[in-house]
């Protein structure tokens, strides 16, 4: 019989081969890195209890979510001790009414990031391949590499806006998926129409378009491509929506996809039980009913562009025009020395992100920008 020493020795090795186990696409994927929270960079700093830390990092709604997703959170409360709802049907049934569309186009997912998964579930075999762009939401690039696909990443026009053109020129007989973020992040770029149109025009059928709306609600450009508007005349496009933006309920990971009934009952068979939780679900259907809170966000969002663009014009920086909650703009130096002086100060940011010299800001409040803005003139001083 072996020893207990010889047990553990050999239970050491078994960790020691762990990479002989798992896939070897898995073996290559990065686990997503949010935005730093508040706690954690009181910890890493040493901050004083007394000091606001501020989180700009992570495109959250700064207003918080509606009276009415909090009221219908506690009224759902008392009864957690019970699975939800597997088939979200209420939920449905009220974005179904808001979009016009039938409840058999809708997937729910813990997050539109769940369907991203679902979709490479559901539609990539080994030999298919996805085109992206370059920067671009990295759960795209996250997707493709787990299906263990050939994946193609296309970078950005000089505008940092997608090159339609060039991803359609990558398409082959074994493209599978396209993925647009329109706004993207991290750039807050859009497409146009037109571009748009080209791009469906001649696809191949079996050609998946995902055109991620995540931050659909800020968009003021009337001049970009209403996802739904293809699914209705029978393109193969699904179209991704969040409640974690616009709608401030990112806590609870809601999101959901429309597409053809087909293509929506395939990425329902991959889905797991219970994927939304009862809290999620109460707070989503109270929150479309609450119009208003979504325009204050709006109004909220258009002020706080403004000003920030402003201060980066007086302080000299590059920056991209936004369509969504957030601001890509150029430090011309080491953004990750300049996030920390913004975090000693307070002030959360995303830095690095895409380039080593970009940081990415969330609009936030007038008061919430004054102090980046201060705090900014300081870090690229110090």
């Amino acid at each position: 019989m072996p020893t207990v020493a010889e047990n553990l020795t050999q239970s050491a090795n078994g960790l020691n081969a762990a990479s002989d186990i798992v896939r070897q696409s898995v073996t290559r994927l990065q686990p997503y890195v949010p935005g730093k929270p508040i706690e954690e960079v009181k910890r890493e700093l040493g901050l004083p209890d007394d000091l606001e830390i501020i989180k700009l990092a992570s495109n959250e709604n700064v207003l918080g979510p509606s009276p009415l997703a909090i009221e219908a959170m506690q009224n759902v409360a008392r009864d957690v001790w019970l699975y939800p709802d597997d088939l979200c049907f209420d939920l449905k049934k009220a974005l179904a009414a808001r979009w016009n569309v039938g409840e058999d186009q809708l997937i729910v997912g813990n997050g539109s990031d769940e369907i991203i998964h679902f979709l490479a579930l559901a539609l990539l075999e080994k030999s298919d391949e996805v085109i992206l762009a370059d920067p671009s939401f990295v759960q795209y690039k996250a997707a493709a590499m787990l299906a263990d696909c050939a994946f193609h990443l296309v970078p950005m026009q000089d505008d940092l806006r997608h090159d339609l053109r060039a991803m359609k020129a990558q398409v082959n007989p074994n493209t599978k998926l396209i993925f647009i973020a329109n706004p993207n992040n991290p750039t807050g770029t859009v497409v146009s129409k037109a571009e748009f149109d080209e791009l469906l025009d001649g696809l191949p059928p079996r050609v998946v378009v995902v055109l991620d709306q995540a931050y659909y609600e800020y968009v003021t450009d009337s001049d970009t491509p209403e996802g739904l508007d293809y699914v209705r005349a029978g393109h193969n496009v699904v179209v991704l929506h969040t409640f974690s933006k616009a709608y401030a309920i990112a806590g609870l990971r809601v999101g959901y996809g429309i597409s053809t009934p087909q293509l929506a009952g395939y990425l329902q068979q991959v889905r797991g039980p219970f994927n939304v939780n009862s809290l999620a679900q109460a707070a989503a259907i109270a929150s479309l009913k609450d119009d208003a809170q979504v325009e204050k966000a709006r109004e909220c969002n258009s002020a706080g562009l403004e000003q920030l663009y402003r201060a980066f014009d007086e302080l000299g920086l590059r920056y991209w025009r936004s369509e969504a909650n957030f601001v890509l703009f150029d430090v011309a130096r080491d953004a990750k020395s300049v996030g920390l002086e913004l975090m000693k100060r307070g002030i959360i940011v995303r830095s690095a992100i895409a380039s080593p010299t970009w940081i990415r800001v969330t609009v936030g409040t007038r008061e919430m920008n004054e102090r980046f803005i201060s705090s900014l003139r300081e870090a690229l001083s110090a």
